[in-house]
């Protein structure tokens, strides 16, 4: 019998089932001292304690366990003067570590940018980065290509 490969996926929220962010929910209510027992914590969520611990080992926040690891984004972004370093300065303010860049070359106005960074313990909270990056002017998409 061949053994499978875990396998992980990036995921947004608005893609997570309910149950998982309920999971989630109550991981953080323990984790804070918010709820003394699993009992409490899953009441408080609104979850069964049987879904909790079917699902406990199967889902965390990406930022949870994001440190000390390569993370590779791809972007899609006008080609406006200032607009990468807008970016720049975003990851730079989030003290991620830029291991490697690439832009492509602007096509009808429009470039791809590649993007792995190097998550330090002193960085922020990446999934608050991309969101920064996403509301900036002239960025047209962020997606998680990868983390190692």
């Amino acid at each position: 019998m061949i053994e499978e490969k875990t396998k992980y996926f990036v995921v947004k929220q608005k893609a997570v089932p309910e149950v998982l962010l309920k999971v989630v929910e109550t991981k953080k209510l323990l984790d804070s001292g918010q709820a003394a027992t699993i009992q409490d914590a899953t009441e408080r969520a609104g979850i069964s304690r049987s879904s909790f611990y079917k699902y406990k080992d199967d889902i965390f926040p990406f930022y949870d366990n994001t440190k000390g690891k390569t993370v590779t984004f791809v972007m899609q972004m006008d080609d406006e003067q200032g607009l990468l370093s807008d970016l720049l300065h975003i990851v730079a303010v989030y003290k991620a570590n830029i291991l490697t860049i690439h832009q492509s070359i602007p096509v009808n106005g429009v470039a791809t940018l590649t993007l792995s960074v190097e998550v330090r313990a002193d960085t922020g909270n990446i999934v608050q980065m991309v969101e920064e990056i996403e509301g900036l002017k002239g960025v047209h998409y962020v997606k998680i290509l990868a983390r190692e």
